[in-house]
């Protein structure tokens, strides 16, 4: 792993170490990936801005066009059910710049030294709370694609129980177990300490709600994008999550007529915080919070429950 100095600080380039599988994942899918310079990889622990990243990324790249597509345009690439080769060959016939999705820990991902990566992280909580909302409203369709594609490893997904708060404290005993897709904090650990790779950029939810505006010229810049001020106001308003909501069907990916009760409505849900605060006792919280800073030491803990730009772009 070779060392580079920045005017700011050192950083090593995240090299691939492991690999992780199970009814929803397969990081093996990113091991012969023919990435492009110009490449934009969205990563994410689910419920934590995927989707609106997505969207900000096809208005940048379609010039704020209504019609911008989003998940046909930005496959996930690393999800197991997807047919193998399917979102490679979806990818490779794409001429506009390409954005694509993944949940993967930074240990399990190949990485692009000439690609750009964008990070999206939110509280905990508030995922927890969103998560709850995606699996307990999912369709039995949706379970059965996760649990019956051939080559699943490990347990099969389940509907969590409608009590969020028991929901809630069974991520925070097993998240692997408890979650979808990849170990949460593990996730968190790792990108947050690469924030020094000059291509890779962070960026908290909290951000995205205080300055919506001010955070897409950041992200535009940081892809070297340029914008008028005009098409910049443009491309924010079909970036709110007021627009999202009320276009909920164009954002959502199409399979979301039939793999959650009330299709893109529950994709698409509320976009807000701390509904936690009205259910999880001062224990609860206190646990969460022990538990962040256990897992993620006391700076990480505190970006991820409250946001704020932690690097120099």
């Amino acid at each position: 792993m070779s060392s580079t100095t920045t005017t700011e600080q050192s950083f090593q380039w995240p090299v691939k170490t492991s690999e992780f599988q199970n009814h929803a994942v397969d990081s093996t899918r990113w091991n012969n990936f023919p990435f492009r310079d110009d490449d934009v990889i969205i990563v994410s622990w689910g419920k934590s801005g995927t989707t609106w990243m997505q969207q900000i990324l096809s208005q940048l790249i379609f010039r704020g066009s209504e019609n911008a597509p989003i998940h046909e345009a930005s496959p996930w690439l690393d999800l197991r059910p997807l047919p193998e080769g399917f979102a490679v060959g979806l990818l490779e016939a794409q001429t506009h710049r390409r954005f694509i999705k993944t949940h993967s820990p930074i240990e399990n991902l190949v990485y692009s030294q000439k690609a750009k990566y964008i990070f999206c992280a939110r509280d905990g909580r508030d995922v927890i709370w969103s998560m709850h909302n995606h699996l307990f409203n999912a369709t039995p369709a949706f379970y059965e694609m996760m649990n019956d594609t051939p080559g699943r490893v490990g347990h099969a997904a389940e509907r969590p129980p409608a009590d969020v708060r028991e929901y809630f404290l069974d991520v925070l005993e097993n998240d692997d177990r408890a979650t979808l897709t990849y170990p949460f904090w593990n996730v968190i650990r790792g990108w947050y300490a690469a924030k020094n790779t000059p291509n890779l950029l962070l960026v908290h939810f909290n951000d995205l709600k205080k300055d919506l505006k001010g955070e897409i010229q950041r992200i535009a810049k940081f892809l070297d994008i340029e914008l008028t001020q005009e098409m910049l106001a443009e491309i924010t308003g079909h970036c709110t999550f007021d627009y999202m909501k009320a276009n909920a069907k164009k954002v959502s990916p199409e399979q979301a007529a039939w793999m959650w009760e009330k299709g893109a409505d529950t994709f698409i849900n509320k976009g807000s915080n701390g509904r936690w605060r009205d259910v999880l006792t001062e224990d609860d919280i206190k646990l969460y919070e022990d538990k962040a800073r256990s897992e993620l030491g006391e700076e990480c803990a505190r970006w991820l429950a409250e946001g704020g730009r932690v690097q120099p772009y």
